[in-house]
């Protein structure tokens, strides 16, 4: 038994609620004790948030329930086994799911330690709410995490370091991002045209987030839910402006040289609230949002087509809102067709994750479509003409 494994036994009990903290902020160290833990105590619940890459060493078969509140492909295989279940959630409302009717009785995390204290480090999004809560920390201290959070640190008493990790297992997954394509290319001209000069931007990661940001020609502010590489090129292309905010970092190892110290990274009721978003101060926000499939009445799904959960829903219908509220834009960007299959349905094949009427304008690699001011009749003609079809079923 290691060390990590005799600490976690003495926090551990039986029937315990157990939360992993998302993305860049998972303990990977922590992933093969726990599952050791939880076995031998029996009865351990654990709830996952944003999972972007795979949690080696983690078993589910360690638990009596495993749920995600957001999703990812890093659980998308305990997703499609029926070992994980998803708990539909907005990004916006986790931390009273988590603080409420989810309420773990231990939040497992990567800290990083400065002059002041300790923080997370790359990732804030609901974790500090549970923090304010008084739920208790246990974490592992990472010497090769990027100090990228703004606020101050957390409270004197409120973390148990059980030790300290460097290297792969401290570090943020490094995920590069892939060429965009032709498509990627031609969809990004049209959206970028949509963005003025000084305006705030959302934008998901991805080759098609790339495309886009590159297809910019002006100055913009970033405020999104994830900070990805493209953010270090509008800086290196002298087109950033302000500090830009998101509720964690994933990208590579520039994205991460390039964020620590900077004080990014915020919590989620910041980055993720509706009210500040729709305002038109500092600048107007045009939520750039992907999508896997859209109805002919302008529904949204995101969160998978068939069988596999290959989307979540995370941030979609925050920004969409907070984009069509405002005086910006909630554009929704995809291709026209995926694999074969046109995009554009009669019928989703998954819930709607962003209703219609959070959508202002739609575009394909063939154009746009302005949905602002039309009728559902209208809307439908104007989406069938946008795909040069009409919706299949």
């Amino acid at each position: 038994m290691d060390d990590l494994e005799r600490a976690l036994r003495e926090l551990v009990r039986p029937g315990d609620r157990v939360a992993l903290a998302d993305a860049c902020g998972a303990p990977y160290a922590l992933l093969g004790p726990l599952s050791r833990v939880a076995a031998a105590a029996g009865g351990v619940r654990l709830v996952l948030g944003w999972v972007p890459a795979p949690l080696p060493r983690l078993d589910p078969a360690a638990f009596a329930d495993v749920r995600t509140v957001v999703g990812g492909p890093g659980v998308r295989a305990m997703l499609d086994s029926g070992a994980a279940t998803t708990v539909p959630c907005r990004l916006s409302a986790t931390p009273a799911l988590l603080t409420g009717p989810l309420r773990p009785d231990l939040l497992l995390a990567t800290v990083v330690r400065d002059d002041d204290g300790l923080r997370f480090g790359a990732e804030v999004s609901w974790m500090q709410a549970l923090v304010d809560a008084g739920v208790p920390v246990a974490a592992v201290e990472s010497r090769s995490a990027p100090h990228a959070t703004g606020g101050p640190t957390l409270p004197d008493g409120a973390v148990t370091v059980l030790g300290v990790v460097d290297g792969p297992e401290g570090a943020p997954a490094d995920v590069a991002t892939p060429a965009p394509t032709a498509d990627d290319e031609a969809i990004a001209a049209h959206a970028a045209a949509l963005v003025p000069s000084g305006a705030r931007i959302q934008f998901g990661p991805g080759r098609l987030a790339a495309a886009l940001v590159s297809a910019l020609q002006v100055p913009v502010r970033v405020d999104s839910g994830l900070m990805s590489d493209p953010v270090v090129d509008l800086d290196e292309r002298g087109l950033l402006l302000g500090t830009p905010t998101a509720l964690g970092l994933y990208g590579t190892s520039r994205l991460y040289d390039w964020a620590h110290g900077r004080g990014v990274i915020r919590r989620v009721e910041y980055t993720h609230d509706i009210s500040r978003l729709s305002a038109a101060d500092p600048s107007p926000l045009v939520a750039l949002n992907t999508a896997l499939e859209i109805d002919a009445d302008g529904q949204v799904n995101v969160e998978g087509i068939g069988p596999s959960a290959n989307g979540m829903i995370g941030g979609h219908p925050d920004f969409a809102a907070a984009g069509a509220r405002g005086p910006g834009l909630s554009v929704i960007v995809l291709a026209s067709a995926h694999k074969g299959r046109p995009t554009l349905v009669e019928r989703l094949s998954r819930a709607v994750t962003t209703p219609s009427h959070d959508v202002d304008v739609v575009v394909t690699e063939r154009g746009t479509a302005d949905l602002r001011g039309l009728g559902r009749t209208e809307r439908r003609a104007a989406l069938e003409t946008l795909w040069g079809h009409p919706t299949v079923a």
